[in-house]
This record gives structure tokens, C-alpha cells and sequence, in this order.
């Protein structure tokens, strides 16, 4: 099991790969491991990764999601670093955010660009509104404090890592493990990082729009999943105040005149209502359901942190000779 392992995900990085294993070299030193994974690239990524010392593999099934889920599947450390291969975040704060999991035992160390140079690095307006959006509507809706929900740099643990469940294929990825924190009640912590630009010549991978509305349908998809009784509530008052709103008409008209001039519309506001009541319950049950998810992933936690110590207690065992 690696202490550090730096896990870069890439996809055309050639111009800026090899500077990026050799700041996080230069700043963690023989500690960590660095790992490059190529996700199809056709600028010759991999090779300049290998000739600069990482370890690099491939994950041939485009997307980040699917490079990250590769990334946690395939790696033993424990503390993980994410970064991105495109050089915009500082390897300088690496050893810090490393020592936030190693020592405080935090479960995710978020690199918080919004609070520092972000606004001013980044030249594209929509990120920007985007990030902002996104950032507000995660704390909000899940009660957390993430200062910044898309970056692509933070730590982790091994008991994060081990037990976070993948689905997103894209960039929604980091929404994703935002979320799941918040969720399940980890140890989160920001670390203000200085981020910079793409250097001349580094392109995006990331589309304003098509992405964008990616990471929104992922917020509203977890928010369904992990808080059933708020969407669903939110659901069942929106369908009771429109089923009502139109029944009164029909009731005021039968009480002056004993007649129901419009049958159409009263049987479409009894259908309306017992949606209601149906979502309701609907948000009750499924939140049941997310409370036993709950314990039964606490349960699950202890299972992978023993699993941890023992791995570490068989590398102690292993190395014991070689040390007398």
C-alpha cells in the first residue's frame, strides 16, 4: 500500500503532464507514487508520463468518471491526491492537504479555488456563474460547507476511496464525491489553493453547457436519492396546492348551486391530490429505506478500515526481517 499515491487522470495533457509529476515529485518527494492514467489520447500523453517517472495505465472508456472509477478500483494508498494533468493547480499545497488525511483524519480535503484567484484566473464567465450556482445550491440542499464543489484537486482517504460508489461517467464526477460526503456525514475540510489558467496552447475538455446541464441533472438525481422525503415532499405540496387551487372554484360553485358544472376539472383535481398523497408517501418510505442505506454504509466503513489495518499490518510484518 502506497503512503501517497497522486492520481492524475489525462486526455491530450502533453504540454503540461511532465511539469505536473515533476512539481508533485518536487513537493512530496519519495512519499508519494505517481500515477498517470491516459484516457485515450492521441498526442502522446502516456509517453512523455512514462519517460517523466509515472506509473502510467490506461482506461480505454472515455470520460473522467470512468478514469477516476479505474483510478479508486485499481489503488491501494492512504492518502490519495486528485489532481488535474493540466498544470492550473499548485502541487505547493499537496504536502499540506496530504497531512489533513494522514494526521487529522479528515475523509476528503477539498482544493478551494473560489476563495482565492479563481474569479480572476478564469477566463470563462460561465464557469464561473456555474461554479457559483452549483456551490450554493450543494450547501443548501445538503446542509454542507464545500467552499468549492467542482474542483478536480482534492485528497482523500482510503476509506473514502474504498467506499465511494462511482456513477458519474463525465466531469459531474466531482458533484458526485461532493455530494456523497456531505451525505454520509465525512470528515470534510477546504484548503485555499491559487489557481491559474490553462497555459497557451492547453484546451478544455470541459463544455460550458453540455456539462453544465450534466452537473445540474446530477444534483437533482442525488438530492431524489439522498434526501427522498425533501423531493418528494417538495413534489407532494406543489401537486396539493395546484390540485386544491382549482377544486375550490368547483366547491364554491356546488355549494351556491348543488350542481358541478365542471366534471372534467374535478376529476382531474381528485387525481391530482391522490398524487400527492402517493408522493407523500412515497418520500416517507424511501426515506425509511435511505436511513437503513445509512447504517448499513457505517457498518460497511468499519469493514473497510479494518481491512486497511490489517493490509498495513501485513507490510509491517513483511518489511520486519528486511529491518533486523
Amino acid at each position: 500500500m502506497d503512503k501517497i499515491a497522486v492520481l492524475i487522470p489525462c486526455y491530450n495533457e502533453s504540454k503540461t503532464v511532465v511539469k505536473v509529476i515533476n512539481d508533485f515529485r518536487n513537493a512530496l518527494g519519495d512519499e508519494a507514487v505517481i500515477y498517470v492514467y491516459d484516457n485515450n489520447s492521441t498526442d502522446g500523453t502516456a509517453e512523455l508520463a512514462r519517460s517523466a517517472g509515472a506509473v502510467v495505465r490506461h482506461e480505454y472508456k472515455q470520460g473522467k468518471g470512468n478514469v477516476i472509477r479505474r483510478m479508486f478500483r485499481e489503488i491501494d494508498a492512504q492518502c490519495y491526491i486528485m489532481t488535474d494533468g493540466d498544470d492550473t493547480y499548485p502541487a505547493e499545497n499537496a504536502p499540506s492537504m496530504a497531512k489533513r488525511i494522514l494526521e487529522r483524519k479528515a475523509d476528503m480535503v477539498v482544493g478551494d479555488r473560489l476563495s482565492s484567484t479563481y474569479f480572476e484566473e478564469n477566463k470563462r464567465p460561465f464557469h464561473n456563474f456555474g461554479n457559483s450556482f452549483v456551490r450554493s445550491s450543494i450547501n443548501h440542499l445538503f446542509q454542507s460547507d464545500i467552499k468549492d464543489i467542482m474542483t478536480g484537486y482534492r485528497a482523500f482517504s482510503y476509506e473514502f476511496v474504498k467506499t465511494f460508489p462511482v456513477l458519474s461517467k463525465g466531469f459531474e464526477i466531482e458533484t458526485e464525491m461532493s455530494i456523497h460526503a456531505a451525505d454520509k456525514n465525512m470528515f470534510i475540510e477546504n484548503e485555499v489553493i491559487e489557481y491559474r489558467d490553462r497555459p497557451e496552447g492547453s484546451v478544455s475538455k470541459l463544455n460550458t453547457y453540455s456539462d453544465g446541464f450534466k452537473v445540474i441533472g446530477t444534483i437533482l438525481r442525488l438530492f431524489r436519492t439522498y434526501r427522498p422525503m425533501n423531493f418528494f415532499g417538495i413534489l407532494a405540496a406543489v401537486l396539493a396546492v395546484l390540485g386544491v387551487a382549482f377544486l375550490i372554484p368547483v366547491l364554491i360553485q356546488f355549494n351556491q348551486t348543488g350542481l358541478v358544472a365542471k366534471f372534467p376539472t374535478l376529476i382531474v383535481c381528485c387525481f391530482v391530490i391522490l398524487s400527492a398523497l402517493i408522493s407523500l408517501f412515497s418520500g416517507v418510505l424511501l426515506e425509511t429505506m435511505t436511513w437503513k442505506n445509512k447504517q448499513d454504509f457505517e457498518m460497511w466503513l468499519h469493514r473497510v478500515h479494518e481491512d486497511k489495518m490489517e493490509k498495513l499490518a501485513r507490510e509491517s510484518r513483511g518489511k520486519a526481517p528486511a529491518d533486523r
